[in-house]
């Protein structure tokens, strides 16, 4: 079946359909990413966007239970040169076709991503509609200029409870903005006693959970569509150690005062350089968002620029100067690689270990006795 891609300029491509049979709008955006496009596809930060691949061939070694990042894609649409329709691989056990037509999601293949990809880096990302019915270009327009773009993404992908995955080291509370299974690998692979909870916890809900040190996940969209959010943050700063990725960057460095700014096109893909600016060391790393800290923003914030990229000079780190508490922009679970950053998450866990030690708390015994005797002064 025929497929047209139509964007918001009035672009045109026409293809061959694959996946669900539908019209689907979002946000046209592309991925560098040479392999992991099954990642690509589950990772919750794509939520509402349609992503164009510029590797040409996709679906050539098929989908794998195992290599999901989230428990289903909350793409709008997915845009490939070449679909390979029989996987060649010994661990696939479905299509990228069958995995589409599960959730609703339309395809289209056979068009020019280069020029789609070339566009977009050109223009920036803009809306778009795969459609495979026998629409006109004015209907479908009309569609595009009708339909506003997703603002309440993280409440879309985000958990909607509290769960653990048990643990024998420190205790972590993920803040579940959209995390990619990948974060919640790394820190069971530590050992970690983790606590996921969802993206609107408040501060007391997290001080009851007693955290030796809080995650703040990746996740899609505006990080000031989650106001609450960095309220939460505000509020913990100082308290306990804390680790933002991706989203929770932006969110961390909002709660601190600085500001985020829309990129033209955003950085997603498996091949963005990142230095270190503390041993001017370069790291490959994995990256998915469309939004970045503004660089003239954190000169009066507590903050301290740690890691820049290498392409286009925005922030990719920071930390606090006061407190125990950093965040990068990129993604350290990698899933799809590389994993040169993983290190992060054993800084993380050091730098909980090491808060600990410079601010040991009264034995137990003593912290009841001392809540007790506050409680019947207040009573009295």
């Amino acid at each position: 079946m025929q497929a047209k891609l139509l964007l918001e300029d009035g672009t045109l491509f026409t293809g061959k359909s694959f996946g669900s049979e539908k019209n689907a709008i979002g946000e046209v955006v592309f991925n560098t990413g040479i392999t992991g496009y099954q990642e690509v596809l589950s990772d919750p930060s794509y939520c509402g966007q349609i992503i164009t691949m510029t590797y040409p061939l996709i679906g050539n070694y098929g989908i794998s239970r195992d290599d999901f990042e989230a428990v289903r894609p909350y793409i709008h649409g997915f845009v490939v040169r070449q679909h390979e329709e029989i996987p060649s691989n010994w661990r696939a056990q479905y299509t990228v076709d069958s995995l589409l037509k599960e959730y609703d999601i339309p395809g289209i293949s056979e068009i020019d991503t280069r020029m789609l990809t070339r566009k977009l880096r050109h223009y920036g990302t803009m809306k778009g509609v795969i459609s495979t019915g026998n629409h006109s270009i004015e209907e479908l327009m009309e569609q595009i200029k009708g339909t506003s773009l997703l603002t309440d993404q993280v409440t879309r992908v985000s958990t909607k409870s509290i769960f653990s995955s048990p643990g024998n080291k420190e205790r972590i509370v993920l803040v579940d903005f959209g995390s990619k299974s990948g974060i919640l690998r790394e820190l069971n692979k530590r050992d970690c006693d983790v606590i996921v909870v969802p993206h609107n916890t408040t501060a007391n809900q997290i001080r009851r959970l007693k955290p030796d040190g809080i995650l703040l996940s990746n996740g899609p969209g505006d990080p000031k569509s989650v106001p609450e959010a960095v309220t939460m943050i505000h509020e913990l700063l100082g308290q306990f150690p804390i680790f933002g990725i991706c989203l929770g960057h932006q969110l961390f460095a909002l709660a601190c005062g600085a500001d985020t700014e829309k990129l033209k096109f955003g950085h997603r893909g498996g091949n963005h350089p990142v230095k270190e600016l503390s041993s001017n060391r370069c790291y490959i790393t994995s990256q998915n968002h469309g939004y970045t800290v503004k660089e003239d923003s954190i000169s009066n914030t507590p903050l301290e620029i740690t890691h820049i990229n290498n392409n286009d000079k925005t922030v990719e780190g920071l930390k606090h100067k006061h407190f125990p508490a950093f965040s990068v922009q990129y993604h350290p679970e990698a899933a799809p690689g590389p994993f040169d950053s993983s290190y992060l998450f054993e800084d993380f866990i050091e730098m909980i270990r090491r808060t600990k030690a410079e601010t040991p708390e009264l034995p137990r015994q003593a912290q009841i006795v001392a809540k007790a005797k506050k409680g019947d002064m207040q009573n009295a």
